[in-house]
């Protein structure tokens, strides 16, 4: 085995010639994969100045030094780009647009969050989409207003994605 089963580092062996090399080599990377953190999502080219530590995730059609890393991570380091290619559930911290993006069935999204429910301070505010709910209908007095406020807030419960549509 040359190199780590998740992410490629490459491994040490005894008597290797030149270890610093693949050390180092090791360290770079591990150091782009820890708390990733990348200047933008998606990509074509790469930029024309990167400085040493900047990060970026390629996008579908990659040009020029980036060709052939699709949705790869491209670090610029002093020796180079260096690319990862992602795992499934990694997430990094899209800087110019201040959302973590998370690769989820071979493809980046950012700004989606998944979970089965939203606490704040200790208590839940939404949880999993309840049921739909029938717009009012009948009654022996019919308030045109009430009803209107009604039917406004349950468009909003289903703009929203807590209740289901119906």
């Amino acid at each position: 085995m040359n190199a780590t089963a998740r992410f490629a580092l490459p491994l040490l062996h005894a008597g290797q010639a030149q270890k610093e090399l693949f050390h180092n080599e090791a360290l770079l990377i591990a150091d782009m994969l820890m708390q990733p953190c990348v200047e933008a999502l998606g990509r074509a080219a790469p930029p024309a100045d990167p400085v040493a530590g900047q990060c970026w995730i390629v996008g579908d059609s990659p040009e020029g030094a980036w060709a052939g890393s699709a949705g790869a991570l491209a670090l610029w380091t002093e020796g180079g780009w260096r690319f990862v290619a992602p795992r499934e559930g990694m997430a990094v911290w899209v800087a110019g647009d201040e959302l973590v993006a998370r690769h989820v069935a071979g493809a980046w999204h950012a700004g989606r969050l998944a979970a089965a429910q939203l606490v704040i301070d200790g208590e839940q505010v939404v949880g999993p989409r309840e049921p739909a709910i029938d717009e009012p209908d009948g009654g022996s007095v019919v308030d045109a207003e009430a009803r209107a406020a009604i039917e406004a807030i349950l468009q909003a419960l289903r703009a929203h994605g807590l209740i289901d549509g119906g």
